[in-house]
């Protein structure tokens, strides 16, 4: 079958959560969850394939990912059976959960998304593999190392990468998740789309490339957040001019986001094309 979706061949990689700016900004976990539903839906109905480091947890995103793929696909009737969220789990992630559950999970996901668990070193697991896997704690380096190599993967995988608010503090990695993320697609020239409107380290980060006034709050040092230093807006590649990352760094309309993300992807794509000149 021909998919004429625009996005339809592009694996987009998606790292969202609270940030620690969201109360001062009137702002809910409900309206995180609006916002992660906006991106994927519009993304999902362009024909991108979602990529998500998620833990599998009850009321986490990786959950909502998969009814919205659900729904979706429900919705749109078209007798698509491509995958349309791959959920990567990192080495640390999923070697405390029992295989059995992992496999049922997979088993009930079958043609709509995917679950890939990760060795140490990255590589995808096979089912026989994590099913002879015996659980022990993972030392703070194993976490870290594990979730890093989890990121270049996924990474590897995917075609652009969108990051929304984001934690500074409490994490398990070398820093922030969302700002690893981020720091790994800038150093590997992967389009990257800063949506700053929920604060935290994507505003951090949107300030550190000059894409964000510094609104005077106390500074916050995290570690890795010297790295950006050495990029600049040239650096994001994501189809958008200065200007528009300036919006797209700065407002808290979810709907205005998606917009200029998805005018992005689909301008890099007429590039790709021949339909427009190079950036």
């Amino acid at each position: 079958m021909n998919y004429r979706e625009p996005l339809s061949q592009r694996a987009v990689a998606i790292s969202i959560s609270a940030s620690p700016d969201m109360a001062v900004l009137g702002l809910g976990l409900e309206h995180l969850d609006d916002a992660m539903t906006e991106v994927a839906r519009h993304l999902l109905a362009m024909g991108a394939r979602l990529l998500y480091g998620g833990d599998l947890r009850e009321q986490g995103f990786s959950r909502l990912l998969f009814e919205l793929v659900a729904r979706h696909r429900r919705d749109a009737d078209l007798g698509d059976e491509r995958v349309g969220v791959s959920n990567y789990l990192a080495w640390p992630v999923h070697a405390h959960l029992p295989a059995a559950r992992l496999v049922e999970l997979s088993e009930a996901l079958k043609g709509s998304a995917e679950v890939f668990c990760l060795g140490p070193d990255g590589t995808v697991l096979s089912t026989e593999a994590r099913v002879a896997i015996t659980a022990t704690p993972a030392t703070r380096t194993e976490w870290a190392d594990g979730l890093t190599a989890m990121r270049v993967a996924m990474r590897t995988a995917s075609d652009a990468r969108i990051v929304l608010g984001g934690i500074v503090e409490g994490f398990k990695g070398k820093m922030p998740g969302l700002a690893e993320e981020a720091l790994l697609a800038l150093e590997g020239g992967q389009p990257l789309f800063l949506l700053g409107g929920f604060g935290g380290c994507a505003r951090d980060i949107a300030v550190e490339l000059g894409l964000a006034v510094d609104t005077g709050a106390p500074f916050r040092t995290w570690p890795g957040r010297d790295r950006f230093a050495a990029f600049s807006v040239e650096n994001l590649q994501n189809g958008l001019t200065a200007d528009e990352n300036k919006v797209l760094a700065a407002t808290a309309h979810i709907d205005q986001a998606v917009a200029l993300v998805l005018r992005g992807l689909l301008r890099r794509e007429k590039i790709a094309s021949g339909e427009l000149g190079g950036e």
